[in-house]
């Protein structure tokens, strides 16, 4: 895999719209490639953003998130979230190379990674290549952010790989591999966090995506996020004492 980081001018609120930011910055994309973008530039070109003095970053938070614990449970001062299915401090919220304001998670990033997909499968004139939005989170236990996937199209954010062998013969019961997630991390890894200025990479000798040529259906991508009962971490998860945030968790396909 290689992956490649991208410059670009600085982004503020509204400075460009989405295509605009794509037609200017994203070069053509190869067959087989991949291109990361942060979801802070797309919030920015969304305008997905609060004035600092509009909010509460609590009332915010609350506002952002489906489940909290409040920041005064944390030594750090820092509200543990669920968003859309993803544990992350602060529902995302961010202050950070932003021009003084609070930006936020694009506001739909399932549908923000399909129009990015789809208007450069219409400029370049082909389907095979995916889009990888990336945030930063930490990981229990270890010291570091890391990059991580809220949303995708064009490719399979997991392999599976129940039922193939390893080297010894010993058939995989549980294993899958969280494809996006692993590109996330390397992408971000690749485009930092600090003033390099660099919100895309380019990724490419991928052998091991397996690439759709579409965007996910919805069943696709819920079947990516695991209720909090049911997952590995529950006995964690349902240790503590979660409120109950205002947002409303992406729909259940029907």
């Amino acid at each position: 895999m290689i992956v490649t980081p991208v410059r670009t001018d600085r982004i503020t609120t509204r400075s460009h719209t989405i295509d605009q930011f794509l037609d200017r910055f994203v070069e053509p994309i190869g067959s087989g490639d991949i291109v990361a973008i942060t979801s802070k530039v797309i919030a920015l070109c969304e305008g997905n953003v609060r004035d600092l003095d509009s909010v509460s970053k609590d009332d915010l938070i609350h506002a952002e998130s489906e489940a909290y614990l409040p920041r005064s449970s944390s030594k750090y001062n820092v509200a543990l979230t669920i968003k859309r299915g993803t544990l992350i401090p602060s529902a995302g919220i961010d202050e950070s190379n932003s021009g003084g304001v609070y930006v936020l998670w694009p506001s739909d990033p399932d549908a923000s990674a399909d129009r990015i997909w789809n208007h450069l499968a219409d400029r370049d004139g082909h389907r095979r290549f995916g889009v990888v939005i990336t945030d930063s989170t930490v990981t229990p236990l270890r010291l570091g952010v890391m990059g991580i996937a809220i949303a995708h199209a064009g490719f399979r954010a997991v392999n599976d790989l129940v039922g193939e062998n390893d080297l010894f013969d010993r058939p995989h019961k549980v294993t899958q591999t969280s494809v996006a997630g692993g590109l996330a991390a390397a992408a971000v890894a690749v485009m930092g966090e600090a003033a390099e200025q660099t919100p895309i990479a380019r990724l490419s000798d991928l052998g091991f995506v397996q690439f759709q040529e579409r965007t996910p259906t919805a069943a696709e991508r819920e079947a990516l996020r695991i209720d909090p009962d049911e997952d590995l971490y529950a006995p964690v998860l349902q240790s503590v004492p979660w409120k109950a945030g205002r947002a409303v968790p992406p729909a259940h396909p029907t």
